[in-house]
């Protein structure tokens, strides 16, 4: 089988780095871009120059060991290659090449015996500490053969709440040797597109318990999982839905993923559920009718974020809030492979994953901060200024720096860009309102709100100040019909504000994990230009 070109340079690297570094590295390659393809022609290449080499590929989802067990003998039909996984039901531990499921194998090392390769696909899941079933039986493994060399494979080189897979003094990876993510699969034509659209009304999680980094999963549910708001939502997810033909919702528990598959049945819709309380048998009928476009909808509890492939799926309905970037990246990508009459996948932000995370293009891993080190500095976008990145409010401009507030859960979709690359959106503007930006012990500022849906984006004027900050406020009230010359004080642009035309529309564009607005049309300009 033809490599492509990134999927052979992924190879060199990993052979590259063990041939000068003893550590164990990790590659990165976003989902749908070949993952198994490459684990495959790796353990071909290992065993023809060592012929006794014993390679382990551990995961966690059966779908994933069967998904990458016919990788390998589609690609090498003779391998002395074996599965140990109770949910597959093969139970063995002696096979040259063997995959298996983390559940059955962690307290088998001895059965299992010496490995001189263990391969970790979706290595994000190893978690941190070492009294877990993936520590314990590394810790075992290594006992039989201390020189056990260990590689990982990801979509997501970062865990919840632990920073990268490859920082931090409990680490297992050393280093992440080759990268290739959604932006490079999707500006070489190897994933598809992503879209994302929607109008937002809110629904409060401030009172939802966190712990591990991100929301108790009982309390998330009980918030998330009202009548009111499941309905609203999945009368979006229809709208937008008519004419896409393979949908997926990630839902806040099973009693939420079954009331969603409820509420798209009582539309005429067909669709299923699939939790990890689905049996097994169930679980693969379902799946296999999904791919075979039997089923309209698949929802799930977020346990199809990984080891799921069914490239159709051209809708992603987010009813999942979460703080986990892992989480966000592995559910978004399930709709980034390519299909035959497919063109992109619209997903439909109603958890604001964009807004809690960024693009997923750009997503950055938490660190927790260790106070040493240079203080790192933002850019200011309303004068450019460097300000450190801790700062709320611009100490040249007066701009007031966006920082998270509130989660909300939205019963329709935030239309937040969700490729880094995406031009900026034009959103309508429904309300708009001047306010008197008080500074102390600086130059005060007008901070304008415009309402788009029942979304607040915001931006700062500032009629005081000299310089380019001035002339923006200059150039906004002339361009809304303001009598000349413009204001030179906050108060008197208030007093004055009559004078201004409404604005039309906004466009704003990703900035980190917020957004910018960049451009401004007064309602006067779009009659004109129609």
């Amino acid at each position: 089988m033809q490599l492509r070109p990134y999927q052979q340079e992924a190879i060199e690297a990993l052979f590259d780095y063990w041939a000068s570094e003893p550590g164990n590295p990790l590659i990165d390659l976003a989902t749908g871009t070949g993952k198994s393809l490459v684990m495959a022609t790796t353990i071909q290449r290992l065993l023809e120059g060592w012929p006794d080499m014993r390679i382990l590929i551990a995961t966690h989802v059966a779908e994933l060991i069967e998904q990458d067990f016919k990788e390998l003998t589609g690609l090498w039909p003779w391998a002395p290659a074996g599965i140990l996984s109770a949910g597959l039901g093969q139970r063995n531990t002696y096979a040259q090449i063997l995959f298996a499921g983390i559940q059955t194998a962690h307290t088998k090392a001895a059965q299992i015996g010496h490995v001189d390769v263990l391969m970790v696909d979706e290595a994000h899941l190893i978690p941190p500490k070492a009294n877990t079933m993936y520590g314990r039986f590394i810790e075992a493994l290594r006992a039989i053969n201390p020189d056990l060399k260990i590689v990982g494979l990801t979509a997501t080189p970062f865990r919840l709440g632990s920073g990268r897979l490859d920082e931090g003094d409990d680490r297992l990876f050393d280093k992440v040797v080759y990268t290739y993510g959604i932006a490079d699969g999707i500006r070489d034509g190897y994933l598809s597109p992503l879209v994302s659209k929607g109008m937002t009304t809110e629904f409060d999680l401030s009172g939802v318990a966190k712990k591990g980094g991100d929301y108790v999963p009982g309390a998330l549910q009980d918030a998330v999982d009202q009548d009111e708001v499941t309905r609203a939502a999945v009368d979006e997810i229809v709208g937008y839905g008519r004419d896409r033909r393979s949908w997926m919702a990630f839902c806040s528990g099973v009693k939420h993923a079954h009331h969603v598959r409820d509420e798209i049945r009582s539309r005429g819709f067909s669709a299923e559920v699939v939790t990890g309380e689905t049996p097994a048998p169930e679980r693969r009928r379902i799946i296999e009718d999904f791919k075979a476009g039997r089923i309209r909808c698949l929802t799930n509890n977020s346990v199809l974020t990984t080891g799921f492939n069914a490239p159709g799926v051209d809708l992603i309905a987010a009813l999942r809030p979460t703080l986990s970037p892992s989480l966000y990246v592995q559910a978004v990508g399930r709709g980034t492979r390519l299909a035959p009459g497919k063109t992109n996948c619209l997903v439909l932000d109603f958890a604001g994953w964009v807004m809690t995370h960024g693009p997923v293009d750009d997503v950055r891993a938490r660190k927790p901060g260790k106070g040493q080190g240079e203080a790192p500095v933002k850019v200011c976008p309303e004068c450019f200024s460097l300000v450190h990145a801790s700062a709320r409010v611009c100490a040249d401009c007066g701009n007031e720096f966006e920082f998270e507030e509130k989660p909300k859960h939205k019963a329709t979709a935030d239309s937040a860009p969700i490729l880094s690359t995406a031009e900026p959106e034009w959103l309508p503007v429904t309300g708009r309102r001047f306010r008197y930006h008080d500074k102390p012990g600086g130059t005060d500022s007008v901070r304008v709100d415009f309402d788009c849906g029942l979304t607040v984006h915001k931006m700062w004027v500032c009629p005081e100040h000299k310089g380019f900050a001035k002339q923006k406020a200059d150039r906004f009230w002339a361009q809304h019909g303001g009598t000349m010359p413009a204001p030179k004080g906050v108060q008197e642009w208030l007093d004055r504000e009559g004078e201004l035309r409404m604005t039309a529309e906004i466009s704003v564009r990703p900035s980190g994990r917020y957004f910018e607005v960049v451009g401004v049309r007064p309602a006067v300009e779009m009659r004109e230009a129609a």
